[in-house]
């Protein structure tokens, strides 16, 4: 699996050039005590200001590219799935106006209704209500996550019922086409 959250943790770690890009911006007010990244004083920063959020986006987002694609690449020629873990797939565009998904086969959406996602992340991330309600705003919409799916795993239930929801999108990805890597052309820049 290809981990673009994963990714970015690494690259936010200090002596990185996207930490030291950050820090740059920000100062020294998102780092902690320990010398690692403050993610709650960055997340105070960036959800609540677009441009902010803009900022920060061009600072990680190419970065994160460069490394799944390389992982991509490692990948390549194996028989095997490959899952690539975007969470927010959905918010970025290229130049074109289209959706940069790394020339996969299909995308799965892992979907529940916006009150469940903020009630877990009060549950168990810590945040406060209207911390969540805030990061999910600054997220593409459930509709336009919806939208680019070609399977939909409904995540509005207990783990019991996910699981039978990954069981079914199992069974449906073993009937997708591979697609060669690389694929076709390049794969689209975002901006």
């Amino acid at each position: 699996m290809v981990d673009a959250d994963a990714i970015v943790r690494e690259l936010q770690e200090p002596g990185q050039p996207v930490f030291d890009a950050m820090v740059e911006r920000w100062g020294d007010k998102i780092v902690g005590d320990d010398g690692a990244l403050d993610r709650a004083t960055v997340a105070g920063i960036v959800f609540g200001d677009k441009d902010e959020l803009k900022a920060i986006e061009k600072i990680v987002h190419p970065e994160v590219r460069k490394a799944m694609d390389a992982q991509i690449k490692a990948l390549a020629s194996t028989d095997r799935v490959v899952i690539l873990d975007i969470p927010l797939l959905a918010e970025g565009r290229a130049k074109d106006g289209t959706h940069d998904t790394r020339g996969t086969s299909a995308i799965i959406v892992v979907d529940c209704p916006v009150e469940i996602a903020v009630a877990r992340l009060v549950e168990h991330r810590g945040f406060t209500e209207e911390d969540a309600n805030v990061r999910v705003a600054a997220q593409a919409t459930r509709d336009d996550r919806r939208a680019l799916a070609d399977f939909i795993v409904d995540n509005s239930g207990d783990e019991a019922s996910l699981d039978t929801e990954v069981d079914r999108c199992w069974q449906w990805l073993t009937t997708v086409a591979r697609t060669p890597w690389p694929p076709e052309g390049e794969v689209s820049q975002q901006e």
